[in-house]
């Protein structure tokens, strides 16, 4: 392929050009208020006629709020994420430093503070000096027309819109010449040129002055010096082919041509320039990840998108609240503890390494505020399901999530306890109980006070029989126990409690696909649920029955730091603080002698266990009056579909056995102890109605298999 010549500059090119370029004059003339520009009726067309086509175009360009970036940050300020279609942050011309405004005017638009929206003089010159130079030297446009461009590219929705926007005509030129009078018009100088940096694309992904010096050499705007002024300059008319991070021969090539232009025009003495080029580009490149996927919590990060878009005080349609969130330059504070979240994902990953037929998973919730403090998952956020990696979040509930849940097992058994306490059954109401029973389900009571009546429930135990109160039904998680405490109550009253306590139980009767949830087995977990539902329960008894929804989004300010939406906890008292009392008491017992006392942390805390039939999922759940923890693995194949753990390798070990307190307690044990220094020492309110508080243990021998076996007919 023959190399091209460069354009030779004979006399007869330059009149040609020249008359081009006069015929623009004359056309662009007419128009423009105060310029006396005598070539009215060139090339026969008339100046009334240009005039009249030039009243029919808009009179004012519509200057829409600029694309930024948003940041997502924990409650102490500290960046947990960044989303953005473009990366832009917005500076005042203030904060930018003289050097790169001189340097941005002299290779631009030198005489952009003398002239209007057109500088004729100027596009003459750099005609001129371009041809000489047989390539682009100087720019042609000023840069309140540039300006003009860069708006209605940025602002151009429809494939239509961009090509006008950028196609090689006299229409587009007369367009943006009239909203270039227009914006000289409304605005000064400063914000025009304001505008502009802050518009323009420097390359390599970064809009705006004050992410390209953040992104090329790790300083603000205001802090730019001459060579990195000059080379950001020189970045604008053409940010891809000058790109210093592709092409830095070439970026160092139009730097030094600047920095010319600038001694040129006097901005800086010859020998200075001289002495500037012969330095390098000095880049620092700094990388803005974007996305959930490049955060510090990507799961988390995704909890929150999910919650917004969900929240139609940020717009009228999912769309609306996208672009918002994603080109609103906001600042969202969330309720993220970074330490929590360090020791949740150092917990999960220590307990199951991806990739696995097993999804360990665990969720941090604030008693008393509903605060999410951390949230954490062992597929990693990624497309690479080989490596273990995907985008489902598996932890949070389906509403804010991609996962309908896990049978969360024998975790389930505290809302049975908390509804009998609440009807007024003393923490001594016991029964015999033997290794199965067989119970007609005409015994359980129903919310409309009708027997459940489907047939007979044959429920075994899998840890120990005997006679058990709530002390030691709860502490040996017996199983036949708990359906005759079921069997008092009622099914009604122990499931709308856990609604109240946010677990989301959505299908009572099993109509529609899924499983029947208001049911007899209700009791075994047999309805699924997230850590983070299970966490936020949990913590409801922790803060002494007030129950707060979990939240992840604390406040959203705009992109000029007003508050744009505060999220104030959501409390209610669902249950009478004696009754939390007598829980909490209860509780303590599975880590003060019970399946989980390899757990105890030395200070207060309660929590429960939970294995599923055939093992398909182990739990724990607990808390400290100051944290609730969820920790959870489940079976799950490639897909997040269920599956038994039996026989699965789950990194550190393979799964037999499969039971809460062997492979989720320590999981959860771990996390809650990297956090046990930024807790305070809280102690539980003794329950003041339980005169039974601590019943020793029993003399029956029983392992630590707290499976829920059962069959439901």
């Amino acid at each position: 392929m023959t190399a091209q010549r460069p354009e030779q500059l004979t006399p007869g090119r330059v009149a040609s050009h020249l008359g081009v370029m006069l015929l623009v004059a004359a056309v662009l003339g007419v128009v423009v208020a105060g310029l006396a520009i005598p070539f009215a009726g060139v090339a026969g067309i008339g100046a009334k006629n240009v005039a009249e086509t030039m009243d029919q175009l808009p009179a004012e360009l519509e200057t829409e709020a600029l694309a930024q970036r948003t940041q997502v940050l924990d409650e102490e300020g500290e960046v947990v994420a960044t989303l953005y279609d473009q990366n832009r942050v917005n500076v005042q011309l203030t904060d930018v430093s003289r050097m790169m405004v001189k340097a941005i005017v002299a290779i631009e638009d030198y005489r952009f503070y003398q002239h209007g929206a057109l500088d004729l003089k100027g596009t003459l010159r750099a005609f001129i000096t371009n041809q000489a130079s047989s390539g682009v030297v100087q720019g042609g446009s000023s840069i309140t027309q540039q300006l003009v461009k860069l708006t209605l590219v940025d602002q151009a929705k429809t494939k239509k819109e961009r090509q006008e926007a950028t196609d090689d005509s006299y229409a587009r030129k007369l367009r943006e010449l009239r909203y270039a009078v227009a914006l000289e018009q409304r605005h000064s100088k400063d914000w025009i040129l304001e505008r502009y940096l802050n518009t323009a694309y420097f390359g390599d992904g970064a809009f705006g002055i004050q992410s390209a010096a953040r992104h090329y050499f790790g300083v603000n705007a205001k802090d730019l010096n001459l060579k990195q002024s000059a080379l950001l300059a020189g970045l604008v008319k053409n940010p891809t082919g000058y790109d210093p991070t592709n092409a830095p021969d070439r970026a160092l090539e139009r730097r030094n041509v600047v920095l010319d232009r600038m001694a040129q025009l006097g901005v800086i003495k010859d020998r200075r320039a001289e002495k500037v080029k012969e330095k390098k580009l000095g880049l620092d490149v700094q990388t803005t990840p974007n996305g959930c996927v490049n955060a510090r919590a990507p799961f988390f990060c995704d909890y929150v998108l999910n919650y917004l878009q969900k929240d139609r005080a940020l717009g009228r349609n999912a769309k609306e609240r996208r672009e918002l969130i994603f080109s609103g330059g906001l600042t969202i504070r969330t309720s993220i503890d970074l330490d929590a979240q360090a020791a949740a994902d150092e917990a999960v990953s220590s307990a199951v390494y991806p990739p696995t037929e097993a999804i360990g998973g665990l969720a941090m919730v604030e008693p008393g505020t509903g605060k999410v403090r951390a949230i954490a998952q062992s597929r990693p956020m990624g497309r690479d399901r080989a490596a273990g990696q995907t985008y489902l979040n598996y932890v949070v509930n389906q509403k804010y999530g991609d996962s309908a849940g896990f049978q969360p097992g024998s975790t389930f058994k505290v809302f049975v306890l908390a509804a009998a306490l609440e009807q007024g059954l003393p923490t001594s109401t016991g029964f015999q109980n033997p290794d199965r029973m067989e119970i007609p389900e005409y015994e359980f009571e129903d919310c409309d006070g009708e027997p459940y009546g489907y047939g007979t429930w044959s429920v075994g135990n899998s840890t120990t029989t005997g006679y058990k109160d709530m002390y030691t039904g709860t502490r040996e998680s017996v199983n036949t126990y708990f359906a005759q405490l079921e069997r008092e109550t009622g099914i009604c009253e122990p499931y709308e409690l856990a609604k109240a306590m946010g677990v989301e139980l959505t299908n009572p009767e099993g109509k529609g696909p899924g499983l029947a949830e208001r049911v007899p087995t209700f009791t075994l977990g047999v309805t699924d649920a997230s850590p983070l539902e299970m966490a936020e329960a949990y913590a409801t008894f922790a803060a002494r029955g007030l129950h707060c929804d979990s939240r992840p989004v604390l406040a959203i300010e705009d992109a000029r730091g007003n508050l744009l939406k505060e999220y104030p906890q959501e409390c209610q008292q669902v249950i009478q603080e004696t009754t939390a009392d007598a829980i909490n008491d209860i509780l303590r017992g599975v880590i003060d002698g019970g399946f989980a006392s390899a757990q105890a942390l030395g200070r207060d805390a309660a929590g429960k266990t939970g294995t599923t039939q055939n093992g398909q999922a182990v739990w724990f759940v607990g808390y400290t009056p100051n944290m609730a923890t969820s920790a959870m693995i489940a079976g799950a194949n490639e897909f997040g579909m269920p599956k038994s753990l039996e026989g699965v390798n789950i990194g550190p070990t393979t799964i037999y056995n499969a039971s809460g307190s062997y492979y989720a307690a320590p999981m959860w044990g771990g996390a809650m102890r990297g956090i046990l220094d930024k807790l305070p020492v809280e102690s539980f309110t003794p329950p003041s109605s339980v005169t039974s508080s601590g019943t020793a243990p029993s003399t029956d021998s029983f392992d630590d298999d707290d499976s829920d076996s059962f069959d439901d007919d």
